[in-house]
């Protein structure tokens, strides 16, 4: 007979988990503004929409996402307090491009056991993603997974809401020919990639390089956080006329940027024009067997974030970008569709 049936002995300290919840409250707290009602520790958040009447005609965005298998040299590398980060950027920069605000998120991090200082450093940086996107964390979820997961394994998954007014929808439909494609640099390979990468640069896939300047390498570049663009775009949305934006995630500039075009529009690229970030110099000269349909169709190639505006809003449209600290890049132009979507020249 089983002389100790519990839950923890199966692997769950759910004590752990309260005292975890503890130590993270002041810090998540401090994303809260006055449309925060309660606290965090409930059974849900509320958040106050009332502001919402100072809308004509309000519109809800919400998106979901994850930083897929970056969260493995994470872990390889004992680094938590950017992954976070990564999360919040993933998702608010979703939204990000049709025009809406950030409000509020969420995220769950499933484990394989609650270590409290891991743990502590994602939500660090899950709090400041919140307070660069000027959303509010109002709550989430941590999971054991004993016995699916290793002890010192997690995944992190976010979910985000943010509002626009209806009139300021934006979603590519005003595209023509003609209108200007500006680049916003990346930090590096942001959240993509990282099946393939892990691929090319760890011993199996799942253990760190055997040269230390590999290592050195993996370290300074591949795990730099994800940009959010969130004050920069909406301090252009002031300013000029955005016809329609791209997140330049899984897919690359292959599957991404088609999503926002009008059937009749194409995009010409020029490989000139995008920057020398030092991770992509460096990929390509290791692998230079990587097709360049492959790398732009996996990775952002240090573009992280596209802006379409037409030829009048373009000085402006840089001028406000390159005062929030970006910087712009014109990339390419918007052709007449005859038969690819993206080209590049």
């Amino acid at each position: 007979m089983e002389d100790n049936i519990s839950y923890k002995a199966a692997g769950v300290d759910t004590e752990a988990g309260q005292e975890f919840v503890k130590k993270i409250k002041q810090n998540v707290e401090s994303t809260h503004g006055p449309r925060v009602l309660g606290g965090l520790g409930g059974f849900s958040g509320a958040f106050d929409v009332s502001f919402l009447k100072n809308y004509k005609n309000p519109i809800l965005l919400s998106g979901t996402d994850g930083v897929g298998t970056k969260v493995e040299l994470a872990r390889l590398f004992d680094i938590h307090d950017t992954i976070g980060i990564d999360l919040v950027a993933m998702c608010v920069n979703d939204i990000l491009v049709s025009g809406g605000e950030p409000l509020f998120f969420l995220d769950y991090i499933a484990c394989g056991k609650l270590n409290p200082a891991k743990m502590e450093r994602i939500v660090a940086g899950i709090v400041k993603g919140c307070r660069l996107s000027g959303a509010a964390l109002l709550g989430g979820e941590t999971a054991e997974h004993p016995g699916t997961m290793e002890p010192d394994e997690y995944d992190l998954g976010g979910f985000v809401v943010g509002a626009v007014e209806k009139e300021d929808l934006i979603d590519g439909s005003k595209i023509l020919p003609g209108d200007i494609v500006l680049g916003l640099e990346s930090s590096g390979p942001h959240s993509n990639g990282f099946s393939l990468i892990r691929k090319l640069y760890l011993v199996e896939g799942r253990k760190l390089p055997e040269k230390q300047e590999t290592i050195d390498f993996l370290r300074e570049f591949a795990l730099r956080p994800t940009r959010i663009y969130v004050q920069s775009i909406l301090n252009l949305l002031k300013k000029a006329e955005v016809k329609g934006m791209v997140h330049v995630t899984g897919g690359g500039f292959y599957e991404n940027i088609p999503r926002v075009l009008p059937d009749s529009a194409a995009v010409e690229l020029k490989r000139d024009s995008l920057p020398e970030n030092p991770f992509f110099v460096r990929l390509k000269k290791d692998f230079p067997s990587l097709s360049e349909t492959e790398l732009y169709s996996t990775f952002n190639m240090g573009i992280g974030y596209i802006v379409v505006v037409s030829p009048e809003f373009e000085s402006e449209a840089t001028k406000a970008l390159e005062e929030k600290g970006e910087s712009v890049r014109k990339i390419g132009v918007i052709r007449e569709r005859k038969k690819e979507s993206v080209l590049f020249v």
